[in-house]
């Protein structure tokens, strides 16, 4: 499920900043270094979020450190839902 996962985040990463090389979006590269200022990051978490049907809190959210850690709480959370 973590590459399904990873795919979400990845198509989602693609739609806010559509000139990215998708080669260049790995779990440990932050989505800083790939562009995304604090508005493109909101939203590509936001629609990653209704993609997945789950709600992280801001809080939990704020300790991801790159893409891979981002993942991490998106699959903890995923795998909780009702």
């Amino acid at each position: 499920m973590s590459t399904d996962l990873f795919q979400v985040i990845s198509e989602n990463i693609l739609k806010v900043l559509p000139d990215v090389d998708a080669q260049l979006i790995t779990p440990e590269r932050q989505l800083r270094d790939l562009g995304a200022n604090s508005i493109d990051r909101m939203e590509i978490v936001m629609g990653t979020m209704e993609d997945l049907g789950i709600n992280v809190p801001v809080t939990e959210l704020s300790q991801a450190k790159d893409i891979g850690s981002l993942l991490g709480i998106f699959q903890r959370h995923y795998a909780q839902r009702s």
